[in-house]
């Protein structure tokens, strides 16, 4: 993988040279430079004057409908929110951001399903990092209520995986 300072080099040497575009891939990490010229410039600045003008317009039919929008999901989220503390007592998080993975191979079975019950140590699935396949445990003994993502879905820090009902 390149450095910084490796990366700030491409870019001046591109910046100084007649190369308008430049692609570098190694070890599955690509870096991709653009220059934009008076051209390019220039088109979107004409692109962007039609889409302007139809925006005043419907404008003041959004604004209403936007605040009917917020007072309907308030009362929506808050059911939702209450039923969901009825139905599960702890939420699996995952520790990285990374791939999710529901097994451990694409033919093999899931881990887990929603009713399976699991203990402390059981696995529950895979996120890759960086290449790395972590197993990530549940933490806690209880049975699986809700599967909150897919399979090869991107997750980030912290974002809930999976909701476990404590037994």
């Amino acid at each position: 993988m390149l450095k910084v300072q490796e990366i700030r080099e491409l870019i001046k040497l591109i910046d100084e040279s007649s190369i308008d575009e430049f692609t570098y891939e190694s070890n599955g990490t690509t870096v991709s430079m653009k220059k934009q010229g008076g051209e390019v410039v220039q088109r979107p600045v004409v692109e962007a004057q039609p889409v302007e003008q139809p925006k005043p317009q419907p404008e003041p039919p959004k604004a209403a409908p936007a605040q009917e929008l917020a007072k309907e999901e308030t009362p929506k989220e808050e059911p939702k929110a209450e039923g969901g503390a009825k139905d599960y007592d702890h939420e699996i998080v995952s520790p990285m951001v990374g791939t999710f993975y529901e097994a451990s191979s694409p033919d093999a079975d899931p881990f887990v399903k929603v009713g399976d019950k699991v203990t402390s140590d059981s696995v529950v699935c895979i996120v890759e990092a960086m290449k790395l396949f972590n197993e990530i445990e549940a933490e806690v003994s209880g049975e699986i209520v809700e599967i909150l993502v897919d399979n090869g879905e991107l997750v980030e820090y912290g974002q809930p995986l999976f909701r476990v009902k404590s037994v």
